[in-house]
């Protein structure tokens, strides 16, 4: 894993709480996944960056839950946001960003990529549903045909007005 300008060692504070067991390798979330199908649990997949974790993206995490049984985020690594948002972000470390949302009760694993979009990732894990938020057309999302060819399902969620972690760094940069 690559590391933030933070300097702080994370493998301690990863090491000490029990639902960090829930960020895994592609490996684990894949047995995971397999588990889950066998069990006729419905997996529902998303991705994100989630640097700073807002009540945006707590209510959109919760619909993407509600659509099916188990909720897998793909995280993108520091270096996917670095290609992604500019060389500036993240500014929460990816080991950071990832305890913070194994911690959620809805949140029921979290698997790193780092590839610029989560097409490798969905196509190795073929979540039932494959959900998105932001004001798209499914048909439009590169990973679209790769869940539709595997049987799957693409829903889109609206966003929060007003809440991105875009808006809430320009309002820090601006006061």
């Amino acid at each position: 894993m690559s590391h933030s300008p933070q300097t702080d060692d994370s493998s301690d504070l990863l090491s000490k709480h029990p639902f960090t067991s829930k960020i895994m390798t592609r490996s684990d979330a894949l047995t995971k996944r397999d588990a889950w199908k066998t069990e006729e649990k419905t997996v529902v997949f998303t991705n994100g960056c989630f640097d700073l974790l807002h009540a945006g993206h707590v209510t959109y995490l919760s619909q993407a839950k509600q659509l099916g049984d188990k909720l897998i985020i793909g995280l993108n690594t520091d270096d996917s946001v670095k290609t992604n948002k500019g060389p500036k972000r993240p500014l929460v470390s990816e080991e950071h960003r990832a305890f913070i949302l194994s911690a959620m009760e809805l949140v029921d694993g979290v698997v790193f990529f780092n590839e610029k979009t989560p097409e490798l990732l969905i196509s190795e894990l073929k979540p039932d549903i494959h959900v998105k938020g932001g004001d798209y057309k499914a048909e439009d999302l590169p990973e679209y045909k790769i869940v539709k060819e595997y049987g799957g399902d693409v829903k889109i969620l609206p966003f929060v007005d007003g809440l991105s972690t875009s808006r809430i760094i320009a309002k820090i940069l601006s006061e």
